[in-house]
């Protein structure tokens, strides 16, 4: 398929998703901190997607995705690449829905997520990052064994179920003047900008991604995809080298800013959602 016969996801897909993941994904709460509104003179609303199934908002995607297969694709089972959060929320999502699952993650992927991957029924094929493709294994992979290959982010079916997590914030909390939204791979950020134009379309979609991994800034700026090298940080789940061919012109259109954070403003907004407001966050 050329970028001319893309077919870009849209919010009807949201509200489908949305429709399908009803009774499977948790409808996470909001919460709000004093001290956070004292300090910076704002209103704070903080979605919870830390508390989903799998401990992050992937689980949407994945399941939604993984639902739409064909009895032919869940026979054969899925394949994907991730350093952690899709990786788990594919497993959990393949073992709900009955289908064999392969991960393909990196050997320096925290010890917790590929043991909790496991633990979910998936079986996992570790690569080193900084010398091997990741894509090429996954693609010859899945050619090998039949099954189907499902990105982390740039899927119009991942897009669509992360668009789920604004969809339900702007139900929860209508009236918003500024969205931030965490940037790796896109999926997340793409499927909040489908949600905010229909629901909330005078609020302004910003991304957040670590300094060290700033390919959406870098592309955003440039109007074109920019492929980074393999980024060094400690949000390992935002170790995208580049958005897709999905994602991108979805955020081109609807992202009014990208911003980045350094590792120490991450680990210092770690310890304070920690010790104000009692919830650990990636």
């Amino acid at each position: 398929m050329t970028l001319a016969t893309l077919t870009l996801p849209t919010f009807e897909d949201v509200e489908e998703a949305a429709r399908r993941l009803q009774g499977v994904a948790h409808t996470t709460p909001v919460l709000r901190c004093g001290t956070a509104d004292r300090l910076y003179r704002a209103q704070f609303f903080f979605k919870c997607e830390n508390l989903q199934r799998t401990g992050a908002f992937k689980f949407r995607g994945a399941y939604n995705t993984l639902a739409r297969f064909t009895p032919e694709q869940r026979k054969a089972g899925v394949l994907t690449f991730s350093a952690g959060n899709h990786a788990q929320a594919i497993a959990l999502s393949a073992r709900l829905l009955d289908m064999p699952a392969l991960i393909v993650m990196p050997e320096d992927a925290a010890a917790s997520k590929m043991a909790a991957t496991r633990e979910y029924g998936a079986q996992v094929v570790t690569y080193n990052p900084l010398t091997e493709d990741r894509l090429a294994i996954s693609r010859k992979l899945a050619q090998e064994r039949g099954m189907t290959l499902v990105p982390p982010s740039d899927h119009a079916d991942v897009v669509a179920g992360q668009g789920t997590v604004a969809k339900e914030l702007l139900e929860q909390v209508p009236k918003l003047d500024y969205l931030f939204v965490c940037l790796g791979g896109g999926g997340l950020l793409a499927g909040s900008v489908l949600a905010t134009q229909a629901l909330a379309p005078n609020c302004q979609v910003i991304g957040v991604e670590p300094e060290n991994a700033n390919d959406g800034q870098l592309s955003l700026r440039k109007g074109e995809i920019v492929d980074i090298p393999y980024p060094t940080t400690i949000a390992d789940g935002a170790q995208a080298r580049s958005l897709g061919h999905i994602t991108f012109p979805i955020i081109r259109q609807g992202v009014e800013e990208i911003v980045t954070v350094s590792d120490m403003q991450l680990m210092q907004s770690l310890r304070f959602f920690a010790e104000r407001m009692k919830i650990v966050v990636e």
